[in-house]
């Protein structure tokens, strides 16, 4: 769980995003980050247990840092004003499927899966698809899965209109090779994390990703 005490800060720092204010709240967000980071071990502890591809990671594989990358970016505001909790066992920064929390009072999420992967990525997912279509498909109509999950998420930014070149229209699969990004969430109240049982509420609908994962971690790691 979060501190009231943080949500607030979130706030505050949404309505004051400027150098000078983050400053003068300097030691607001150094009690922040640390209930920021006990969250993230809270979630370790929750999911080792449920996951062993997890066991490596520590706090510091799992957090982002408050500055945003601005370089490319119209908006020059420079903290962000939400935290996301990443876990994987390629932690941060490389390719592999995962599981995500995202906090913000302008949408909070759970997610899972492999979010707009790199084209040398994306064909070796697409391959294992084709050739394994069956456990994709039974993962995605597992009862737990359609309860929590439905599907992955589809819209014009992640979905091909046409089947990727190589695959013709009539693959039974094609609907899932259509997508460029494998990943599926479920939306939550942001006060749901001030809460004793937010992080084992999460963990038991996370968990239910972990076949999803396990498919595509095992299209990105396996040989040719």
């Amino acid at each position: 769980m979060l501190s009231k005490d943080s949500l607030q800060f979130l706030d505050d720092l949404k309505a004051n995003n400027n150098r000078d204010w983050f400053l003068d709240n300097k030691k607001r967000y150094e009690v922040f980050k640390k209930d920021y980071q006990q969250l993230v071990g809270d979630f370790l502890d929750a999911m080792k247990p449920l996951d062993p591809s997890l066991e490596m990671l520590e706090v510091k594989n799992c957090t982002f840092r408050i500055n945003r990358d601005i370089r490319f970016s119209k908006d020059k505001s420079p903290y962000k004003d939400h935290i996301g909790v990443w876990l994987s066992s390629g932690a941060k920064g490389k390719n592999r499927s995962g599981y995500y929390v995202h906090i913000a009072r302008a949408g909070s999420f759970i997610a899972g899966g492999f979010y707009c992967p790199k084209a040398e990525d994306l064909k070796k997912v697409r391959k294992e698809i084709a050739y394994f279509y069956e456990d994709l498909e039974e993962i995605i109509q597992n009862k737990n899965f359609k309860k929590e999950f439905a599907d992955f998420d589809r819209n014009e930014a992640n979905l091909l209109k046409n089947p990727p070149r190589g695959y013709e229209k009539e693959h039974p699969a094609i609907e899932f090779l259509k997508l460029k990004s494998f990943e599926t969430s479920q939306k939550f109240d942001i006060n749901e994390v001030t809460k004793e049982d937010f992080v084992s509420k999460m963990a038991k609908k996370l968990i239910v990703l972990k076949p999803l994962n396990d498919f595509i971690n095992r299209a990105l790691t396996s040989e040719e």
